[in-house]
């Protein structure tokens, strides 16, 4: 089936009543969001204070978890043949990774890319390989700087604090304020004030993150901070859209209250991206997490 066209885009969106009843059940999801949330943080931070094979193998699950609902959601009929060969091109490119070779575990990637492709339907061919790419993002970034030993952890609790206190307060904050709304025709319910709250959230967490760390300068913290919530939430936006493209409410259905991993973890991809690039260009491959933190 071909992609849907504006006119199909525009027939989406909610309606004056849809909206007022979409109002009256705000908060009706909590329960299941605190619970999935309660479960899966202790595992995430758990994995990154271990590091080394435990932390890649927790965000190489996450990553085929990943590819596996971008694959249903654009792939069509090909969609498992897609997830298999991409699957095997993340756990290479995780292994090399691992063993030191970068260079050959972006190759992986990118000749996973290239396989997605040909298997895909001729109209979903750039879409297919893209989503083996965003799949890469959900644990290459990460491991990256989570192998530093001097500030490794520190840089991904960095990261989780800024993405998570972005997500959390913007979600209250948009609730509770309302406003304008951030981008409609992607996503109906993300207003400006609760991007405003949850940028604000991401510096005072991330502040209080690299504090405890031993990193003292404050002002480009809270500079970095507000950049990777800013980027943070426009990796939301773009998974929005896609869904919205493809006409799907949720990524999946593995996590109650929150849909699919992608669902859950749009943010992070976009946001460890930013970070690793920025701590590869000031710290290299030795030090990223120091490039990332130390101004």
């Amino acid at each position: 089936m071909p992609a849907p066209g504006p006119e199909l885009l525009a027939s989406a969106q909610p309606s004056g009543s849809e909206q007022a009843s979409g109002r009256s059940r705000v908060g009706a999801d909590l329960p299941l969001r605190v619970a999935s949330a309660a479960a899966l943080a202790p595992l995430a931070i758990g994995a990154a204070y271990l590091g080394g094979w435990y932390f890649l193998l927790f965000w190489v699950v996450a990553a085929i978890g990943i590819l596996w609902e971008w694959a249903g959601l654009v792939a069509e009929k090909a969609a498992s043949a897609i997830t298999a060969a991409g699957a095997v091109a993340l756990l290479i490119a995780a292994l090399a990774l691992m063993l030191g070779y970068t260079g050959l575990a972006l190759l992986a990637v990118v000749v996973g890319a290239a396989i997605a492709a040909v298997l895909a339907p001729k109209p979903r061919r750039g879409w297919c390989a893209l989503g083996v790419i965003y799949a890469a993002g959900a644990f290459v970034p990460a491991v990256l700087l989570r192998n530093e030993e001097t500030y490794g952890f520190a840089a991904i609790m960095l990261l989780f604090a800024v993405v998570w206190g972005t997500d959390i307060a913007a979600y209250f904050g948009g609730r509770l304020i309302g406003g304008p709304k951030l981008l409609a025709r992607a996503s109906p319910k993300k207003t400006w004030s609760g991007a405003v709250v949850g940028a604000a959230a991401a510096v005072a967490l991330g502040l209080a993150v690299a504090t405890a760390a031993g990193v003292r300068n404050g002002l480009a913290i809270v500079l970095l901070c507000l950049t990777l919530s800013v980027i943070s939430q426009a990796g939301d936006l773009f998974e929005s859209a896609l869904k919205r493209l493809f006409e799907a409410k949720d990524s999946s259905r593995l996590i109650p209250g929150h849909g699919g991993l992608m669902d859950r973890l749009d943010g992070f991809v976009t946001a460890a991206l930013a970070a690793a690039l920025i701590g590869l260009a000031r710290g290299g491959l030795a030090a990223p997490s120091s490039g990332l933190l130390i101004w």
